[in-house]
């Protein structure tokens, strides 16, 4: 049994960053920029107004009385030149005349019969000058997870096409007799297959192309048929079967199929029966068949391979830390995700903490991280945790 760090390290040495495509501007938000991209513009192309007022020279009087010769707005500048005794109107966002250097904001003057008088308090330029956001050449760096905003700052660049990491196609792989999807009507011994749809929407979430796959049953015939299906993926998920019993076939299945081994069992909880290797060219990861340990390995194992394919920095799930508002008991020999929830006072362990509590799982907004053979915590003191 290897130990958390241990398996994301093994892991990790088994992605390759997935090929480069390009996607209109529209489509770019979510996605991850593979190739560095440069402006090809200045914002603001041109020195601007950042207020709504008059545009006059720096060597103004207070108190003088300027003649309006135009007008410039957003759109349509002036096409004149400011000269002495001389000023235009302008408005936020409009170029500034050539021969003005300073903004009078409109509360600052008073107007009269197409001039202007210079109050006292005439005050800063209220210019923006050319290139104040960001000019020809300058940079948004890959690899970048792309926000609204970072979409925004693309247009400004007049950039309508984007260089993203192409998604990564997961196959998702329930196993075992006793599932049936749900809608269907299940057998006195048969239960709802819930892991592969949690587990798919995760995965998009992070920006995969998860497809589900039909359920494989407890035989090695039905489960080699259904990861031939998945010859495609980048990566194939099974869930259940990959524990010790003798129903479970998930790995022979995978070692008949050519599955090179990188390890199995991890020292966690919930999780322990965990397997990954590499199939062909798709990294595969058997996760555990109850529905909170699945779930769980996939916040904490499969989150970070997809980001990694995606061509993100390769690192662990991002931890933070909180305030328990409730005492812990002392932990055992094996890395412990508790189901928790934020109160006022910090974050609370659920009472139950059987793997297979959808519902308490459900209830929770993050996953305390309690080290292996950590002693009792009590209220007050701090704890990592991750949000899900």
């Amino acid at each position: 049994m290897i130990t958390v760090t241990q398996a994301l390290t093994k892991l990790f040495a088994l992605v390759t960053p997935l090929p480069v495509e390009t996607v209109p501007l529209s489509q770019a938000a979510g996605r991850v920029l593979a190739q560095t991209v440069q402006a090809r513009r200045n914002q603001p192309p041109f020195a601007a107004s950042a207020m709504d007022g008059y545009a006059i020279r720096a060597d103004f009087t207070p108190g003088s009385t300027l003649q309006i010769i135009g007008e410039s707005a957003a759109g349509r500048g002036f096409l004149g030149q400011v000269g002495p005794g001389q000023t235009v109107r302008i408005f936020t966002g409009a170029p500034l005349p050539v021969g003005a250097d300073i903004v009078a904001i409109q509360e600052d003057v008073i107007r009269s019969e197409g001039k202007i008088t210079l109050g006292p308090d005439v005050g800063p330029a209220n210019i923006r000058p050319m290139g104040t956001d960001f000019r020809i050449g300058d940079s948004l760096t890959a690899p970048r997870l792309l926000s609204a905003s970072d979409v925004a700052l693309l247009a400004a660049m007049n950039i309508a096409s984007v260089p993203v990491t192409r998604r990564p196609v997961v196959a998702i792989i329930a196993t075992g007799d006793e599932l049936v999807q749900p809608g269907e009507v299940p057998g006195p011994d048969q239960i709802i297959a819930s892991n592969s749809y949690g587990l798919q929407a995760l995965l998009r979430g992070l920006g995969a192309d998860a497809r589900l796959l039909p359920i494989a049953r407890d035989t090695l015939e039905s489960l080699a048929f259904t990861l031939a299906l998945a010859k495609d993926a980048d990566l194939i998920l099974t869930i259940g079967g990959a524990s010790v019993g003798d129903h479970d076939l998930v790995g022979q299945a995978a070692g008949i199929a050519g599955m090179e081994q990188a390890f199995y069992k991890v020292a966690m909880r919930p999780g322990k029966p965990l397997m990954a290797g590499r199939l062909g060219p798709a990294i595969m990861i058997g996760l555990p068949g109850n529905p909170v340990s699945a779930l769980v390995c996939g916040h904490i194992f499969v989150a970070p391979v997809i980001r990694a394919l995606l061509g993100l920095p390769a690192r662990p799930t991002p931890r933070q830390t909180a305030v328990l508002a409730a005492a812990l008991p002392a932990n055992g020999p094996r890395e412990h995700y508790i189901r928790a929830w934020h109160s006022a006072d910090g974050v609370v362990a659920f009472a139950k903490q059987d793997s297979s509590l959808l519902s308490v799982l459900s209830q929770s907004d993050c996953l305390i991280v309690q080290p292996a053979g950590d002693g009792p915590r009590q209220s007050g003191e701090m704890v990592q945790i991750i949000p899900i």
